[in-house]
């Protein structure tokens, strides 16, 4: 299937992916970063899954969520009748679980269970038995628990069951996750469930406090925002998926089950906009305790938990999605160097200072040694922002991010009295501002470039005036703009690079990056082009699945979403541009 067949269903720890057959694809259990027990989307039905549909042709689907809410409805219709599935898993609980109910609604339906537990991302058959109502699954640290009225029978390494529902007709399935050595608990019910995480994210979407069409825009992408936290730290993963393709066949395939520091400030932002300071407040917290230490060994992105050790291996036992090998666990990407990583730290520990969050004694000391080392280091080469797995270089984006770094530290001390050698601070800040108008515009181009004495555009670019280097207005932020809506855009959706011109260390080629062509969005809004921003805004809306959600990438020659799925920095962007062209003046 193809991505935007796919729906989330989470409960604020983990989160699954259901497709538009009825099927569970996706699901790390109980955790993000747990290994995954539903695998299809890597493979095929034999990895794991579990499908509840019809069983005969279906003439008709349509879903959505109910509103304000994560919980999914699915309705078929077949030539006999009419049966919707609502899925949920409720963040009121702290079991692990996942309950599914089929209410048929007109007529009466023939309908299908298959359920095959495939743990260690697809590659254990777990020992399965029957007790009562009750199917039980165990395989080494997983131990799994089915609970429905239906029958079912054990057949070809999977459990199925038959069955007829007729109009009025409620059929309850909860499926648990347990630790293997534990004994299962009570018994939940379905319907309790799924009132309760109605309930849960009613509660939850009422706390937003962006009015009018701003709120109707973003609150789905806020939603699918909260679905992707976990809850017991308040670290934000970037997707719940791994090693869906940026390239349809190829090997741009990456695990993004963890939280980059490239999304703070963003993460930061979109939350205080909806009115979700507890949960920015949440995302401050992880962020000072993961990065706490030296300064010199601080990573581009870490475990839900502050985690720093992400080895990347190889699930060589798994076809991948549409064939795109290797699928991969883990991400080698966190032992690179990335310069802007500093500034964005520092700018989210900015913002969150600046919007009055309840003050953390540790954020300003480091700050403090974050700063310090910036000033020393920030004339040297890196990966940049992408994570290139090409050579070091002086990438534009990463000096700005180096200003940005400096420019809030000295920011900290001059709005809020905090102790720091301001005056160095300013001169190295002034420094790092006259060497990127000098060396990062070039004049051939009229634009600012990817790197130092390149002629290659980069969407990163886009974040200068957003951050403050320049103001919108200035002739060469305009003129990047113009550069990169020519001659950096695929029908009319943005790059993050041309991977013919830039050494990514890759073969192949990836989709237009959404969350950049929301930047551009917040550039043209910056420029005066409101009515342009307006524009693009909605095509990136409108590339949005039947249920709101947004992969990382767009490829317009497919005419497909590709990347990991659902994207938080892709639905964090949304929330900025709608918030941005909702103002009456920027």
């Amino acid at each position: 299937m193809h991505l935007e067949d796919y729906a989330l269903v989470g409960d604020t720890r983990t989160a699954a992916l259901v497709g538009i057959d009825g099927s569970v694809d996706w699901l790390c259990w109980p955790h993000f970063d747990s290994d995954a027990c539903f695998v299809s989307l890597l493979g095929d039905e034999s990895h794991g899954r579990w499908r509840v549909a019809p069983s005969g042709l279906v003439t008709n689907v349509r879903r959505e969520y109910r509103p304000d809410t994560l919980v999914l409805e699915t309705t078929f219709t077949t030539a006999s009748g009419e049966v919707r599935i609502v899925d949920a898993m409720d963040p009121g609980t702290d079991s692990p679980h996942f309950a599914r109910v089929v209410e048929c609604t007109r007529g009466s339906v023939e309908m299908t269970m298959d359920l095959a537990l495939r743990p260690d991302f697809g590659r254990v058959i777990p020992w399965v038995w029957s007790e009562g109502e009750d199917l039980h699954s165990v395989s080494g640290p997983n131990r799994f628990r089915l609970t429905t009225p239906i029958p079912t029978v054990g057949e070809d390494l999977r459990t199925t069951a038959s069955f007829e529902v007729r109009e009025g007709d409620v059929v309850p399935f909860v499926l648990e996750w347990m630790p293997g050595h534990a004994d299962p608990g009570e018994h939940l019910e379905a319907l309790d469930l799924v009132a309760s995480a109605t309930q849960w994210w009613h509660e939850w979407a009422s706390r937003c406090t962006l009015q009018g069409w701003a709120r109707d825009t973003a609150i789905r992408s806020l939603i699918t925002l909260k679905a992707l936290t976990f809850s017991p730290t308040g670290g934000i993963v970037a997707a719940p998926t791994t090693s869906l393709p940026e390239d349809l066949g190829g090997v741009r395939n990456w695990d993004y089950r963890f939280c980059w520091l490239r999304d703070a400030t963003f993460t930061l932002y979109s939350l205080m906009l909806g009115g979700y300071v507890e949960e920015a407040t949440e995302w401050r917290d992880w962020l000072v305790r993961a990065v706490a230490g030296d300064p010199s060994s601080i990573q581009i992105m870490y475990g839900i938990r502050g985690e720093r050790r992400l080895t990347e291996t190889e699930a060589d036992w798994l076809p991948g999605y549409e064939g795109s090998r290797p699928v991969r666990l883990g991400n080698a990407a966190a032992e690179q160097f990335q310069l802007d990583t500093y500034g964005e730290v520092m700018d989210a520990l900015h913002v969150a200072r600046q919007q009055g969050m309840p003050v953390d004694d540790r954020a300003w000391s480091i700050q403090r040694t974050l700063a310090e080392f910036v000033s020393g280091h920030w004339m040297e080469p890196d990966e940049g922002i992408w994570e290139v797995r090409g050579p070091r270089r002086h990438f534009t984006h990463s000096k700005v991010m180096a200003w940005v770094a400096l420019d809030r530290a000295v920011q900290a001390c001059q709005l809020h009295g905090l102790d720091g050698p301001v005056d160095r601070w300013t001169r190295i800040r002034n420094e790092i501002h006259a060497d990127v108008c000098d060396r990062g515009f070039n004049t051939d181009v009229q634009a600012f470039t990817q790197s130092y004495g390149s002629t290659a555009l980069d969407a990163s670019v886009l974040m200068m005036a957003l951050v403050g280097f320049l103001p919108g207005t200035d002739p060469r932020i305009v003129s990047t703009v113009d550069a990169i809506q020519r001659d950096l855009t695929e029908d009319g959706l943005v790059l993050r690079y041309s991977t013919d011109l830039s050494d990514d260390g890759l073969p192949g080629k990836e989709g237009a990056f959404l969350a950049c062509s929301f930047w551009l969005v917040d550039n043209l809004v910056l420029t005066g082009r409101r009515e342009q921003g307006r524009a693009v805004f909605d095509r990136l809306c409108g590339l949005a699945n039947d249920v709101g959600l947004l992969a990382e990438e767009y490829d317009p020659r497919a005419g497909r979403q590709v990347g990991n799925f659902p994207q938080a920095f892709t639905h964090i962007a949304l929330v900025n541009s709608a918030w941005n062209l909702s103002r009456d003046h920027v």
